[in-house]
């Protein structure tokens, strides 16, 4: 009969290959984020002042939509239809229940386009929607 003691294994290392895997992950979700950002800044719509108006305030996973001076609605930078924003409106909704919605508006567009935009997201049924707005310092 053979009677020897086993020897440890020893402990496994700390396995590097997944942590960079996931550093590099992350680094192209900010990088996509950040360009997502520019996107919407680079629309030359002017937002209106307010006492409470926030510069640079978003949260993470926000959407954004914009209405420009004519009335046109964009998101990401791409013109959209009232009909195509609810189709994609209502497929956010179903998959986040609360996904914050910021509406972008210019300071010479209309209220009624404004308005729209708003009841396009409550037929979505999309309720967690802010309205951005520059703090009163910040007028030009």
């Amino acid at each position: 009969m053979n009677f020897r003691k086993s020897q440890p294994q020893g402990q496994a290392g700390f396995q590097m290959a997944p942590m960079i895997d996931m550093m590099f992950i992350l680094l192209i979700n900010f990088m996509a984020m950040t360009i997502y950002a520019q996107w919407e800044n680079k629309l030359d719509i002017q937002v209106p002042t307010a006492d409470s108006g926030v510069k640079g305030a978003r949260s993470r996973g926000e959407l954004i939509i914009n209405v420009d001076e004519q009335g046109g609605i964009f998101v990401n930078s791409q013109p959209l239809s009232e009909e195509r924003l609810l189709m994609i409106l209502r497929q956010i909704a179903d998959e986040f229940k609360s996904q914050p919605v910021i509406i972008r508006a210019d300071r010479h567009s209309q209220h009624q386009d404004v308005i729209k935009v708003l009841d396009i997201c409550r037929q979505a049924d999309i309720w967690n929607v802010a309205f951005s707005a520059l703090p009163k310092e910040q007028e030009e």
